[in-house]
């Protein structure tokens, strides 16, 4: 591998802007993806990287030799609340009262707007609402961070480099396109922008015009950025018609080993007598559907759809997937969880990678030690608590934490 030499930003830009071999340019990325380089480093390769995927050297020049390493970014990257918050404190805080009230008022006050994008896009105006008032809290909250400091001090980190480099130039790109300056482009520690926080890819490809005005504007039009969002997930594969899940209720002595990640059809949980919230039949329709108990067998369980896969696209998290999903629900009217939320442990990042660390130990593999509890890990729970008769329903109670650690 060839080894990168330190330039002093200045001259480094002159120098980069000469290279034109895309081969050089997958040798930084590769190199960075290795050690953590300095920012000063860090900004000369992404300049070569801004030359090779056609940002202009006029745009190149301008912003990088300029872009400030942020390190809260990196702090806010270790510790996101779908890492390290339950889900019942996760829920609790995202579906509250006042963004049901407020989502109800947008629907009426949107009404005729919102019929106009379900009829040309399929999604229905409670969701579009439901991904507005997390995303910013309906306009009130778009971040307080400059979007290419934030891009470009996650590019720089070793965890996600490759991905939040291309994102930075897509940003620069963007800046040419719509005609953006970086004191207009503020927003969230991981670069996402305006009503409905578009990540630079998201902001490419689907933004659209929808208030008319011939021009794209996420920040101060709230029409373009809730027809962006009808656009983004109409294009991620959203289907009409159908509903992201639902609240079931399981019976008494249920096999909680039987969930995996394989979806199954409707008809496969009414089987195993699984019933909506109010005890009604599921039906025996053949829609695939994933059964998810996200905070235990003592919490509520949900069964997910295809639509809620398409959630997952926006944010790969199952917490906000449901909180999106009950949003739009209590926006529409429908009532709330049936099924108390129960008061869980908090844990640690460090203990859940501890955790993890012992599973593997047994011979149950849940991967790495990231301390993120993710499907693999969920199973490698199951797996144990089957082992040693507890009830196997994948969730780290205090119980099962306490069983793992000292087995």
């Amino acid at each position: 591998m060839r080894t990168f030499r330190l330039f002093s930003c200045l001259s480094a830009l002159s120098i980069v802007i000469s290279f034109s071999t895309l081969s050089y340019a997958q040798t930084i990325v590769e190199a960075s993806a290795e050690k953590d380089l300095s920012f000063a480093e860090c900004k000369v390769s992404l300049a070569e990287i801004a030359l090779q995927r056609g940002v202009s050297k006029a745009r190149i020049a301008s912003e990088i030799p300029h872009l400030t390493q942020v390190p809260k970014v990196l702090e806010y990257d270790r510790n996101q609340p779908e890492f390290v918050q339950t889900f019942p404190s996760y829920y609790s805080a995202r579906v509250n009262q006042w963004r049901i009230e407020k989502g109800r008022e947008a629907l009426t006050g949107n009404k005729e707007f919102l019929a106009g994008l379900t009829k040309k896009y399929g999604i229905p105006g409670h969701y579009l609402l439901a991904f507005w008032g997390l995303e910013t809290n309906f306009g009130n909250y778009k971040g307080k961070m400059s979007t290419l400091d934030s891009l470009a001090t996650l590019a720089c980190d070793p965890r996600r480099s490759e991905y939040f480099t291309s994102e930075l130039m897509l940003a620069l790109k963007l800046m040419d396109r719509e005609s953006l300056t970086k004191d207009q482009m503020i927003g969230s520690w991981a670069g996402a922008m305006g009503h409905t926080q578009f990540m630079p890819t998201a902001y490419t490809k689907y933004a659209i015009d929808g208030d008319g005005d011939g021009k794209i504007d996420l920040w101060n039009s709230e029409k373009d950025a809730l027809a962006s969002a009808a656009n983004f997930l109409n294009k991620l594969g959203w289907k009409p018609g159908l509903r992201w899940g639902r609240e079931v209720a399981i019976p008494v002595g249920f096999n909680y080993a039987s969930i995996s990640n394989e979806r199954k059809p409707i008809s496969y949980w009414s089987n195993l007598n699984i019933t909506k919230a109010n005890g009604k039949t599921v039906g025996k329709s053949d829609i695939p559907s994933k059964l998810i108990v996200p905070a235990g067998h003592e919490g509520p369980a949900f069964l997910a759809y295809h639509n809620f896969n398409v959630i997952l696209r926006w944010n790969n998290s199952e917490f906000y997937g449901i909180a999106v999903g009950q949003l739009a629900n209590r926006i529409l009217g429908n009532d709330e969880l049936s099924k108390a939320l129960p008061d869980l442990p908090k844990y640690s990042i460090s203990q859940m990678a501890q955790m993890q660390r012992k599973l593997n130990s047994m011979s149950i593999n849940v991967g790495g030690a990231d301390g993120i509890i993710g499907p693999a890990t969920r199973a490698g729970i199951r797996e144990f608590q089957s082992r040693n008769d507890m009830i196997a329903d994948g969730f780290p109670s205090t119980a099962t934490y306490n069983a793992i650690l000292n087995f």
